[in-house]
């Protein structure tokens, strides 16, 4: 093929692969993404590398570790010099846009990027670094999440998403009869749906209406059952010990299913608008979420956390001239950079610049297999935890590592719950012995905690200063003391997250 692939980047946000027909779900109503599924090649076993929204988008677009950029947390500043896949596609001679969340920390709002036809939904300044005592109760998610769920009329992240949407077809008709710049695009579209607040729309909670939504399988756990980690999260987001009632639970899970529908409704919009004007036969189309939810699995409610539901994410890509298979090999989300290129540029594709943390995957989009003892890392370095955590995921096993936490290993293929931890099995010594011996040799936990944390306070001197006077803004298109329906921090979130339009009730 001569002419370059376009290429159509549609990310979705807290959307944990099982949820997906393509993972094996049975119920969920999502017959575009599962059409994208049938044509494209499925990754089976593909991972986040951290699990919260702001390091893991950060992470991806760089092909790199967050640790080895700085972005530690949800209000990390990733540096402008640090290239992007927007970066390398313009080099490569690629429209780049961005339509939709990317949650960028800094006042460079563009990285790359060479359009952004929407503001962020979420701030760019340093509101939400991380505290020593905590994130505050209104900066974090609470028992609403899950009691306050269930069928809206209208929410601000409906409002949002629906703009995103409107401006990504809309660009998606221009490109098509763009006369005068031929050159391809690569057209990010980031909803921040299924996102909690897990609320959906009419005409979606009621494609649920004769489903048997099942309850988690992994019901809520006593504080002792919980690791360390977990028990920490549960009580940052006060459902520590709590014990959903099941009709909340079932309420929730189905609003988030219908969330999902919602999302799906706008991937059929997109694919549509490719076929009418021509753009679909070249057009690569990758589709992936920032991170997963557990979704009431152990009573846990967030993300945060390295087990299978928080930290698998769907990895679907459809390109010309490939047909549908299944990947089963463990990839991640540094994978993306080096992929983009390899659909760009040609499979293989290594960065001339520097070494990336991740590899193209194009090549296995074809005959080839991912190696069985392929590994990924994740990292999470953020609140609730008082050093660094770590996973490393390796052909059966997942390792969980911290200098404070009891270690843990999972054989994920043999225990898809993670119920076992084989840490303190005498059978797995020497596994558990040469994982910590790999993560030490690896991350510097130490050393890495202490730049985290005196970059925190460099970050809230900062963010304390900005407050006096007229603060800068480094949101997209924003004015100094502009008011903009999306949240910027001036109140709670839960307060801006959970403001919705009931549904009128029928006369």
């Amino acid at each position: 093929m001569t002419e370059k692939t376009n290429i159509l980047f549609i990310q979705v946000d807290q959307l944990m692969a099982e949820a997906l027909g393509a993972y094996g779900n049975g119920f969920c109503h999502a017959p575009n993404i599962d059409a994208l599924a049938q044509r494209g090649a499925v990754f089976e076993r593909a991972y986040c590398n951290y699990p919260l929204c702001a390091p893991s988008r950060a992470s991806m677009a760089t092909g790199k570790l967050c640790s080895n950029i700085g972005a530690w947390d949800n209000a990390a500043e990733l540096p402008a010099s640090a290239p992007t896949y927007a970066h390398y596609l313009r080099g490569a001679g690629y429209r780049t846009a961005l339509a939709g969340k990317m949650h960028f920390i800094g006042p460079d709002q563009f990285h790359g990027f060479e359009r952004r036809l929407t503001a962020d939904v979420y701030p760019a300044d340093f509101s939400w670094v991380p505290r020593e005592g905590g994130m505050k109760p209104s900066e974090t998610n609470d028992t609403r999440g899950v009691t306050a769920s269930g069928v809206a009329e209208r929410t601000v992240q409906m409002d949002y998403d629906d703009r995103v949407t409107y401006e990504s077809i809309q660009y998606l008709y221009d490109m098509a009869r763009d006369e005068k710049d031929k050159r391809p695009f690569f057209l990010q579209v980031s909803w921040t749906h299924p996102h909690d607040p897990f609320f959906c729309r009419p005409e979606h909670w009621a494609l649920y209406e004769d489903c048997d939504i099942p309850m988690p399988r992994v019901g809520a756990l006593s504080e002792t059952e919980h690791d360390p980690h977990s028990a920490r999260l549960l009580s940052n987001f006060s459902m520590l010990g709590v014990d959903f009632p099941t009709e909340d639970v079932i309420r929730a899970r189905r609003a988030y299913y219908g969330s999902i529908s919602y999302v799906d409704d706008k991937v059929g919009e997109l694919m549509e608008v490719l076929e009418a004007t021509g753009q679909a036969d070249n057009t690569a189309i990758v589709f992936t979420s920032d991170h997963g939810e557990m979704l009431g699995e152990r009573g846990m409610w967030f993300k945060k956390h390295f087990y299978e539901p928080s930290l698998r994410v769907p990895l679907i890509i459809a390109a010309p001239g490939y047909d549908g298979k299944r990947v089963a090999g463990v990839t991640s989300l540094v994978d993306l950079l080096p992929t983009f290129m390899g659909l760009a540029e040609g499979s293989g594709w290594t960065s001339p610049i520097e070494e990336l943390d991740g590899d193209d995957l194009t090549p296995f989009l074809g005959d080839r297999e991912i190696p069985e003892d392929r590994t990924v890392y994740a990292e999470y370095l953020a609140e609730a935890t008082p050093a660094p955590i770590l996973m490393i995921r390796r052909g059966r096993f997942k390792y969980i590592h911290s200098d404070v936490d009891p270690l843990m290993l999972f054989d994920v293929e043999a225990d898809p719950d993670e119920r076992q931890n084989l840490a303190d099995d005498p059978e797995y010594t020497e596994i558990i012995e040469a994982f910590a011996d790999e993560a030490r040799a690896k991350w510097d936990s130490t050393a890495m905690w202490e730049c985290i944390m005196k970059d925190r306070r460099r970050r809230l001197l900062i963010h304390e200063a900005n407050s006096k006077g007229v603060a800068p803004n480094w949101n997209h298109g924003e004015a100094p003391g502009e008011s903009v329906p999306w949240y910027r921090g001036h109140e709670g979130y839960n307060e801006w997250a959970f403001r919705h339009m009931p549904v009128k009730a029928a006369e």
